[in-house]
């Protein structure tokens, strides 16, 4: 989603076109505010990118603070917020850096082993989330939350996120009908955006799309998931966590919904909760070392399928070894009870 700024001699032109006349109109002849004005703002992020790999030239046009920052607004309503701004602000190439580390799917791989001297990067002390759900291109909820990640509440205590309090229910036009769910699982869009302040890095854990949409049997909501999976250490519970998105929502048979959760969790391959501090751990090392590319529609639905099939077949080997262990204890307290009988019966 970022290049390098291209290498060309002076000499060097861009064909746009042909002229009535058959002449090749080059780059050159367009005025740079024309592109800027008029060609490069009707662009969205990934063109953009693609456009200033052409040519230093374009490079250096396409480059402007103020095309990614407006960008950035129009696909991330909620990075508009002040504080958000400053922070972007700061990054290495402001807008266009945020841009590059949250657009793409963040694809997390497993990091070689540290070395002994290895010292752990320090925690930041804050994270803040950028929260934007769409429905049908309108967007239904927008909101920036801060997290302190000091506190020993906040890192003994299960990792998680709530946007939504109970309170202040947000309301939609969606109407609770009978193929509301596969409504939701084709039109329904949320960007869940984690910014590093202090590392000046992000990565946006959600999987866009829903991974799975259903009623909850006790509530009779409807639960929209969304899911990021992160590579953690292998060999155990954590080789693989997941970072889980629900979007709730309520209302009755026939009438608009409403959005009653929006919450954010990490857990690992048992099920089990992360705490605060593992789960900053892990969010912090996929913003440092993951991969991020532009990624097919379904991939990550398929990567939380992969991810689901890890989960029953490591759930599967614990069974297989408990049933071992518990016929073994079986036959052995079989044994300790038979063997003074034994001795009586043979002796």
């Amino acid at each position: 989603m970022s290049c390098s700024a291209p290498t060309s001699s002076p000499e060097t032109t861009t064909s746009v076109g042909e002229d009535e006349g058959g002449a090749i109109t080059t780059i050159a002849a367009i005025h740079f505010d024309v592109l800027q004005a008029h060609i490069f703002t009707r662009l969205d992020g990934p063109s953009l990118a693609s456009v200033s790999c052409v040519s230093s030239q374009l490079y250096d046009l396409s480059n402007e603070e103020s095309l990614w920052r407006d960008i950035c607004h129009s696909a991330w309503p909620s990075t508009d917020n002040p504080r958000v701004c400053n922070i972007v602000s700061s990054f290495p190439d402001g807008s266009r850096s945020f841009f590059s580390d949250s657009f793409p799917l963040l694809v997390s791989q497993h990091d070689p082993p540290p070395s002994p001297n290895h010292t752990p990067p320090l925690l930041p002390p804050e994270i803040i989330s950028a929260v934007d759900i769409h429905y049908r291109g309108t967007l239904l909820f927008s909101k920036v939350h801060e997290t302190e990640t000091l506190g020993s509440w906040f890192q003994c205590s299960p990792f998680r996120v709530d946007l939504v309090d109970p309170k202040d229910m947000v309301p939609t036009a969606i109407r609770l009908g009978d193929d509301v769910c596969q409504d939701l699982a084709e039109n329904l869009k949320l960007s869940w955006i984690m910014i590093d302040p202090t590392g000046r890095r992000a990565a946006n854990l959600s999987s866009w799309r829903p991974v799975s949409v259903q009623r909850h049997w006790l509530s009779k909501g409807i639960q929209a998931k969304f899911a990021m999976i992160l590579a953690g250490d292998p060999g155990g519970a954590r080789e693989f966590v997941l970072c889980g998105i629900v979007v709730t929502f309520g209302g009755c048979e026939e009438a608009e919904m409403q959005v009653k959760e929006v919450s954010l969790q990490v857990a690992d391959m048992d099920g089990t909760s992360l705490t605060g501090k593992e789960s900053l751990v892990m969010l912090q090392r996929a913003m440092d070392g993951g991969k991020r590319k532009k990624g097919r529609k379904e991939e990550s639905r398929e990567r939380y399928e992969e991810y689901l099939r890890r989960k029953k077949e490591r759930k599967e080997s614990k069974l297989r070894i408990e049933a071992r262990s518990d016929s073994m204890c079986m036959t052995f307290c079989i044994f300790i009870f038979a063997f003074p009988w034994m001795l009586f019966f043979f002796r």
